[in-house]
C-alpha cells in the first residue's frame, strides 16, 4: 500500500499549524500542545524542516519557528520531501541506473510516469490548501487521466 509515513503525516499537520500563524513565533512546545503531537517528536521535525529551508528558527526566550515562506509557495511534496527524501514509487523512478533490470525492464517507463503523476498532485496542494480543509478542492489532473495509465 502506497502512504505517507507518520513523520512525513506529523510534518504536514506541524506545517499546517504554522501556516495559520504565518507572522507569529510559535515554540516548539507550543506546537507540540497545539498539535498534540509528542515534544521530541517535534523537535525532531522542525529541526528536519529547518535544515531543508522550510522552517526558520529564532534562538531565545521569545524565540521558536515559523514558516520561512508564504504557505502558499510550500507544497505537500516540499515537505514529504524534506522528511522522506526524493519522491517516487520505485527507486528506478528516482535514479536512474540504480536497478539492474532497468535495461530490460518493461515497467519503468510507467512507473516513472505514475510517480510524475503523483509528485504533480502533490505540488499542487500547498499549506494555504492544508490549513483550510473546509474549502473544496478539485484535483487539476483528472481521475480518469490517472487510471488511463497503462501499467
Amino acid at each position: 500500500m502506497f502512504r505517507l509515513s507518520k513523520l512525513a503525516d506529523y510534518a504536514t499537520v506541524l506545517m499546517a499549524c504554522l501556516a495559520d500563524e504565518e507572522v507569529r513565533l510559535l515554540s516548539a512546545q507550543a506546537l507540540a500542545e497545539r498539535t498534540r503531537l509528542e515534544s521530541p517528536t517535534v523537535s525532531k521535525l522542525l529541526k528536519q524542516l529547518a535544515q531543508v529551508g522550510l522552517v526558520q528558527s529564532t534562538r531565545g526566550a521569545a524565540g521558536g519557528y515559523r514558516l520561512a515562506r508564504p504557505a502558499n509557495e510550500i507544497s505537500i511534496a516540499d515537505i514529504i520531501a524534506a522528511i522522506e527524501g526524493p519522491l517516487g514509487m520505485t527507486e528506478c523512478s528516482i535514479h536512474h541506473g540504480m536497478c539492474g533490470r532497468e535495461n530490460f525492464c518493461t515497467v519503468s517507463s510507467n512507473l516513472r510516469k505514475i510517480s510524475a503523476a503523483v509528485e504533480s498532485a502533490l505540488r499542487e496542494v500547498t499549506l494555504v490548501d492544508m490549513a483550510a480543509p473546509s474549502r473544496q478542492w478539485q484535483p487539476k489532473v483528472s481521475v480518469e487521466r490517472l487510471t488511463s495509465v497503462t501499467v
